[in-house]
């Protein structure tokens, strides 16, 4: 199964809000790393200005971030078919664009859960179902990859 992750999920993996955050999200990672997980460019580029922005690194370390993320993960491209079903589904679902555009990017590449904390946890689009992974009880699908052995 693939899985994306949001913005969010990958500044809470770099420290961004705590300790307490970190932990629960590369607990979570990693009990994905036998599954497909895959990086959208959108969220590394947001995550570089967050990590500038919000959590005060230098764009030199931020882009250390990034590398980083690009090393441990597939990415996903953002297309220009990508957009045009981003404004669709802007649109007809009264989207944020940017969400919009992360969720038809993850569609594109077969993506089945999208992890992230600023979607609605449940919506489902193309196939790809929105989950946040700090919610309790956890969204079924990713329940059921979090508590095998």
């Amino acid at each position: 199964m693939r899985i994306a992750l949001d913005t969010n999920v990958l500044a809470y993996a770099e420290g961004v809000n705590g300790a307490s955050r970190r932990k629960e999200v590369l607990q979570v990672l990693e009990k994905l790393q036998g599954e497909e997980v895959l990086v959208p460019v959108q969220a590394l580029g947001e995550l570089f200005h967050v990590l500038i922005r919000k959590a005060g690194r230098s764009p030199v370390r931020a882009r250390q971030a990034v590398l980083g993320w690009l090393d441990a993960y597939p990415s996903i491209e953002t297309s220009s078919s990508v957009l045009l079903t981003a404004v669709d589904l802007a649109v007809d679902h009264e989207l944020n664009t940017w969400d919009a555009v992360m969720l038809g990017a993850c569609a594109a590449a077969g993506c089945r859960l999208l992890l992230s904390e600023d979607m609605q946890s449940g919506f489902t689009w193309s196939g790809v179902t929105v989950a946040n992974p700090f919610a309790t009880p956890k969204h079924e699908l990713l329940a059921g990859l979090l508590d095998r052995e």
